[in-house]
């Protein structure tokens, strides 16, 4: 039933549709055209103001031929950079780009495995329950689609995102993250001619950084600082200086801990720095913002979601395991409003470079898994 070179034309022509983060409206017409030809009432939301993509996340409903809840499959439109002018090239069964920009496995072999399955249901009138299918917009700059998606339009409260490498592997854990903005606050002056009339900025930053534990923390968290931004000139002592970090962590009364711990690195620096006479005592200072970029996700091995993906592959003599990860996808929101998501594997490799590539046996046995997986749904 699975048409092999069909799913690689459909990949190959999908990743030559420019797509970076924000400019995803090409490809978003063209899922739009095939889906709406497979029979799905499709619609657009309204988040683009939101998110500063040219469109918003795409939404399609295909009615079930049988009656139990619906499902929800999700993947994301959008590529990171060098993503524009890809020249995907097949060769002995494995996409490659032509080695000067990423290929775009990542997210669009999802996509084209969906769009697969789906005219498989289709042609070979195979019964399944009701299907939502949402392609988001913005996911590799902060799964801003997801974020603003309104949650009030889709009605699964089970599903899986297609959106990782292991198509033996099921992620069932992912964890919770916190985005972390310190602004230092000192006083400028000339660096040669009265630097003791100045408090650094950067100093006091480099002394709150230093104390702090970088990276894994345990086997369930981990911590970084990834941005540094301050300073005008090398002869002014500088007056202010951005440091952007995270925390995650399987665990959230740990990432709350190394919250605090970070936060109160900052607070000590600053406190602990000499004031200069005759300045008020707001310098130095410090502002701190911190935010939610997403909770984690937990499905156990009992889960409807766990154990139907479990069936569906013992079925096809397929192995697949429960898997954790320490990064975050679309599912870490599906999660936070109550639909409980599993991410499958797609068969990618070397996400996010030149390198990136993905076989199309692995595509066509995710194909599998998801049709089977499908079927499984419905005769429940």
């Amino acid at each position: 039933m699975i048409e092999p070179m069909r799913l690689a034309e459909t990949f190959l022509s999908l990743v030559q549709i420019d797509s970076v983060s924000r400019n995803e409206a090409a490809i978003c017409k063209v899922l739009r055209e095939r889906l709406e030809a497979l029979g799905a009432e499709t619609s657009v939301d309204d988040s683009a103001p939101k998110t500063g993509s040219d469109t918003g996340n795409l939404l399609a409903r295909f009615a079930g031929t049988v009656d139990v809840e619906p499902i929800l499959l999700s993947a994301h439109m959008d590529t990171v950079e060098p993503g524009c002018g890809i020249r995907p090239v097949l060769e002995n069964g494995v996409f490659r780009s032509d080695g000067t920009t990423i290929l775009g496995a990542d997210d669009k072999s999802a996509i084209a495995v969906l769009l697969e399955t789906l005219q498989v249901l289709q042609e070979n009138g195979l019964p399944h329950g009701p299907i939502e299918c949402v392609f988001t917009v913005c996911e590799e700059i902060g799964l801003l689609g997801a974020k603003h998606l309104d949650m009030s339009r889709i009605r699964s409260r089970i599903g899986y995102v297609l959106d990782a490498t292991d198509i033996h592997g099921i992620i069932t854990r992912a964890p919770g993250a916190n985005k972390l903005t310190y602004i230092v606050h000192g006083k400028d002056a000339h660096a040669g001619a009265a630097p003791e009339k100045g408090i650094n900025a950067i100093a006091i930053a480099c002394k709150a950084i230093a104390g702090i534990k970088l990276g894994r923390i345990d086997h369930e968290t981990t911590c970084n600082i990834g941005i540094i931004q301050g300073g005008l000139a090398t002869n002014i002592v500088p007056n202010k200086v951005v440091v952007k970090g995270e925390v995650r962590s399987h665990d959230p009364n740990k990432l709350e801990d190394i919250t605090k711990i970070m936060t109160a690195a900052f607070e000590n620096a600053v406190h602990h720095t000499q004031p200069i006479p005759g300045e008020p005592p707001s310098v130095p200072s410090l502002e701190t913002h911190i935010e939610s970029d997403f909770v984690r996700t937990y499905l156990p091995d009992d889960h409807p979601v766990v154990q139907l993906a479990m069936a569906a592959a013992a079925e096809l003599n397929m192995p697949l395991v429960t898997k954790t990860t320490g990064g975050g996808a679309d599912a870490n929101i599906f999660f936070e409003h109550g639909i409980m998501t599993g991410v499958l594997g797609t068969g990618m490799k070397d996400m996010h470079t030149v390198r990136e590539s993905v076989a199309l046996a692995d595509m066509v046995e995710a194909t599998r898994l998801l049709l089977a997986i499908l079927r499984m749904h419905a005769s429940r």
